[in-house]
């Protein structure tokens, strides 16, 4: 079965909104592990707008499953998780100001940034996962650089998948056919949801583990969190 990692980090952004705890970011990610998710997301930006860097060390002495931390490598990224060691770390090429994560990795033309960092988590036993595009030479570039995994980027994908679900994947599944010739593992990531997520899974060979925040904690205000990641689970399930 396709692991569920929730990202937290639109629980993060109510707690900051008004500056107090509330709700509780590490009781929230004690609970989504006990309501069934098999791994908590993280992605600290610069501006700490939701994720805040000492969140990292109360989440790391709490997590059971895995904690998974995404950002951009500056050395203040790299500093925060080769202190506090996640069981991944997902490598993310986002400008300081990106609202959210759109586009994946060059892994050709940023090869040799990208070899010395993943050396460096490597060094320290961290599992590496690249955020890349489906794109099968990005994919191979993933590769030569000495990813353990990628993560495929999905927002392209949901959002043309109510219009030609079969087009929307296409690119998914040759990139993903690549991969696991390569012996890549496949983690998946952006707008999925309880409309696109069994599609996405059975379409993709393989698949190792998603990421969802924005759409299950959405979900959560409908069904509530504990409902709402079983739905998620269920739809991973063979």
């Amino acid at each position: 079965m396709t692991r569920l990692s929730v990202n937290i980090n639109k629980v993060a952004l109510i707690r900051n909104s008004r500056g107090g705890n509330l709700p509780d970011l590490i009781q929230v990610a004690k609970d989504c592990e006990s309501f069934g998710a098999q791994g908590i997301t993280v992605h600290p930006r610069p501006d700490q707008r939701h994720i805040r860097y000492d969140d990292i060390p109360k989440l790391k002495e709490v997590v059971t499953t895995e904690l998974n931390i995404e950002g951009n490598p500056t050395e203040t990224f790299l500093q925060l998780v080769l202190e506090h060691l996640p069981d991944q770390v997902t490598l993310v090429p986002d400008a300081p100001d990106a609202l959210t994560s759109d586009a994946g990795w060059d892994t050709n033309g940023q090869s040799e940034f990208l070899k010395e960092v993943i050396a460096r988590l490597h060094a320290m036993y961290i599992r590496v996962s690249l955020f890349v595009d489906p794109d099968p030479e990005m994919v191979s570039g993933a590769k030569e650089v000495g990813a353990d995994r990628i993560e495929f980027y999905t927002g392209e994908f949901a959002k043309a998948f109510d219009k030609n679900a079969e087009e929307a994947i296409r690119l998914h599944v040759e990139a993903a056919r690549v991969a696991n010739d390569l012996h890549l593992g496949i983690n998946a990531g952006h707008d999925l949801n309880l409309k696109n997520l069994r599609y996405y899974k059975e379409s993709i060979s393989h698949l190792l583990e998603v990421s969802i925040g924005h759409a299950l904690i959405s979900d959560a205000l409908y069904y509530g969190l504990q409902n709402a990641i079983q739905m998620y689970l269920y739809q991973l399930r063979e």
